[in-house]
């Protein structure tokens, strides 16, 4: 029993002098990118696997079609990243194989398809998740996924943390003997201030009076009770914007009460309750594949649609049939995180109408609903209408 110990803490310490160094680079970082002065800005596409190549092309007309006098003009660039497969990933044995995040550093700015993530009883090798790793590499601290639903009066932008918490080590737990296992979670001061002001920033610029940070902070004290205590610090700067703190559980519970769902506007949190919030919230929205999110670091952003790779989609040959809206509607953060903002805003007025409001043709990820082909189809002839505007502020 004792060298079971002595192998736990041996493991234990390597994990804390790696964070302590993470640390140490957080408090070194760099200023935001000014993509004001980028020329050209590169855009990569990055295809995934699964239903990503499919929904990535989609998703890659769209933006054609609205940065078309970009393009032409060199002010945007748009390139396609392959390789980030799982078939690529299982054979070299990394999440990113080393050409492709060679490529990926390349570009300013990331659309991403969904990649699959191994688990136990799959045929591939237990490869740590693409989207953990790249979060990392790439320093994408924020994960920001918005959620509305018009009818509800809901209109949520979440901001989970991405690069600590429970999942930084998802992968480094211990088995420190048959009976007993053993995970470990992380709250830095700096990780939880920046996602915190990250989030009142925006509840700041966008005349938006509430910010509602969402903890366990009354089990897990430590960590939990860090992030908290950050949030009723930084929010004594912010005199202007009321905020409140909630325990995930009962959270849960009052984003499907209709007497509270719109009382919330901004959420923030540490990163598994952030998780789990996005997925629920969005399947009030209509479900994870109608839901984008954007994953925001001080020099890169990737941009995703939240739900996964759909397995079963393509072997049952229904891949024609996967829905694209939640890879545009991340295509709609990317424009406004470049400083596109009128484009972001016309491409969700269009997604809107289509999904909806008008509602002329719908997916159904099955024979009996329309491709993604004819969704997109239907949506840019929809962002071609002159009158776009007016139609949906006529359904406001």
């Amino acid at each position: 029993m004792r060298e079971e110990i002595e192998i736990a803490k041996t493991h234990f310490e390597k994990i804390l002098l790696e964070q302590l160094n993470r640390v140490d680079m957080l408090k070194n970082v760099d200023d935001w990118i000014d993509f004001s002065k980028i020329h050209p800005i590169i855009i990569g596409i990055i295809q995934g696997d699964g239903i990503g190549p499919e929904i990535s092309v989609h998703a890659k007309k769209v933006l054609e079609f609205l940065l078309r006098s970009h393009l032409d003009g060199g002010k945007v660039q748009l390139r396609d990243i392959k390789g980030l497969t799982i078939e690529n990933r299982a054979k070299v044995m990394k999440a990113i194989p080393d050409d492709v995040l060679e490529e990926i550093k390349k570009c300013h700015v990331l659309l991403k398809g969904p990649t699959t993530t191994p688990r136990k009883g799959d045929k591939w090798p237990n490869i740590e998740s693409a989207n953990v790793s790249m979060r990392r590499e790439l320093d994408l601290f924020a994960n920001v996924r918005p959620v509305k639903v018009l009818e509800k009066k809901i209109d949520w932008m979440f901001f989970r943390e991405n690069t600590e918490g429970a999942y930084i080590l998802g992968s480094k737990g211990i088995n420190v003997t048959d009976d007993l296992s053993v995970d470990f979670k992380v709250i830095t001061s700096q990780g939880s201030e920046r996602i915190i002001r990250l989030a009142f920033e925006y509840a700041k610029n966008n005349d938006i009076k509430k910010v509602t940070v969402v903890t366990k902070a009354n089990v897990l004290k430590t960590t939990d009770g860090k992030f908290l205590a950050t949030a009723e610090r930084i929010a004594k700067e912010y005199t202007e914007i009321e905020w409140d703190d909630w325990y995930i559980d009962i959270m849960t519970a009052k984003l499907i009460d209709p007497a509270r769902q719109a009382q919330f506007r901004v959420i923030v949190s540490p990163n598994l309750y952030g998780d789990i919030m996005t997925d629920e919230a969005a399947q009030i929205q209509g479900g994870v594949g109608t839901a984008g999110s954007a994953n925001i670091g001080k020099k890169y952003a990737m941009f995703e649609a939240i739900h996964g790779s759909a397995p079963r989609m393509v072997k049952e040959g229904r891949v024609k049939y996967a829905d694209p809206s939640s890879i545009i509607k991340a295509g709609a953060l990317l424009l406004h995180h470049i400083g596109m903002v009128e484009l972001s805003k016309k491409l969700d007025m269009a997604l809107d109408i289509c999904t909806t409001f008008e509602k002329k043709i719908s997916i159904t990820g099955r024979n009996n609903g329309a491709t993604g082909e004819e969704f997109t189809n239907y949506l840019i002839n929809t962002l071609n209408d002159s009158n776009l505007s007016e139609k949906w502020k006529k359904y406001q």
